[in-house]
């Protein structure tokens, strides 16, 4: 049978990043936190644990933390029919990108969690790279664009963001006056959301074009666009969230008759319970891409 003190020390320190703070959390100290790791360590006769430089899962580790995200979401289905058993409002660790975050999710999931009682931790990452926090036993559900979906998990679909290649007039006017060139996309400076942003380079090898580019790297949505403002470069910005500066002129696409569309998807555990089939559909039939 397993100790679920265990577990919970283990995804405690996962989720946290480290044994101080995981203890702090759960009101121990981090010696007890370490002890907790090196029994269920002693008791699988494996690392559950790399402690270098920050703690993450073995692979190992990783399946006892995809097994911890799924009791803990059937217990709290296991609360609402017996009342005496709830605890404190459960705390649901979704990977989702920050394009996401910044226009249409709250709206989406405002209410359900309002109604549920339930407590987000979000993780933010790529689209193109989220999916890996569920195959890390990090996160119990990811929106991302893979349709892949990992052993013991769902995959459905969510809709489609459209992306915008924005920046100033007079940037257009500066960079791409006579349109794009190879020669100018060398050149004119774009903005990258991070080292593992992709929606750039499917931009332009949409347009032909599969060489390097100067690029200013931003991992803030908000601040992506206030980098384009300022006239510092070019990005994919969603349609949903570039609405107001497209209508007043402040951002205008550098090509015109190219979009980059990305579908996205909902991954989820198969054994959830009722909380994740609820929460799916609340995001299915409340999310929007419009601008």
């Amino acid at each position: 049978m397993i100790d679920y003190k265990l577990l919970e020390a283990l995804a405690t320190v996962i989720e946290t990043g480290g044994f101080e703070r995981a203890g702090a959390l759960l009101g121990l100290s981090q010696s007890a936190i370490s002890q907790r790791i090196r029994t269920l360590e002693i008791r699988l006769g494996q690392p559950v644990l790399v402690r270098n430089p920050v703690p993450r899962a073995t692979p190992a580790g990783q399946r006892l933390l995809n097994h911890v995200q799924q009791v803990q979401l059937l217990e709290r289905d296991l609360a609402r029919s017996i009342p005496a058993l709830s605890e404190p409002a459960a705390r649901l660790r979704i990977a989702l990108n920050a394009d996401s975050l910044a226009t249409w999710w709250a709206a989406a999931v405002g209410d359900f969690c309002t109604a549920e009682g339930l407590l987000l931790d979000l993780v933010i990452e790529d689209q193109d790279i989220g999916l890996r926090r569920m195959r890390e036993g990090d996160v119990a559900a990811c929106l991302c664009s893979s349709s892949q979906p990992v052993a013991g998990a769902r995959c459905v679909p969510i809709g489609t963001m459209t992306y915008m290649p924005l920046a100033t007039p007079e940037y257009v006017q500066r960079f791409f006056a006579d349109g794009l060139s190879e020669t100018r996309l060398q050149h004119a400076p774009a903005i990258v959301f991070g080292p593992n942003d992709q929606l750039q380079h499917r931009f332009l090898a949409q347009c032909g074009y599969h060489g390097t580019f100067p690029h200013h790297l931003c991992p803030s949505s908000e601040g992506f666009v206030k980098l384009a403002l300022a006239g510092m470069g070019y990005g994919m910005i969603p349609a949903i969230q570039a609405g107001p500066e497209l209508e007043a002129e402040r951002l205008v696409s550098i090509a015109p008759s190219q979009t980059l569309e990305v579908q996205l998807y909902w991954h989820f555990w198969r054994h959830g319970g009722g909380v994740m089939d609820r929460l799916t559909n609340a995001i299915r039939s409340a999310a929007t891409f419009s601008p």
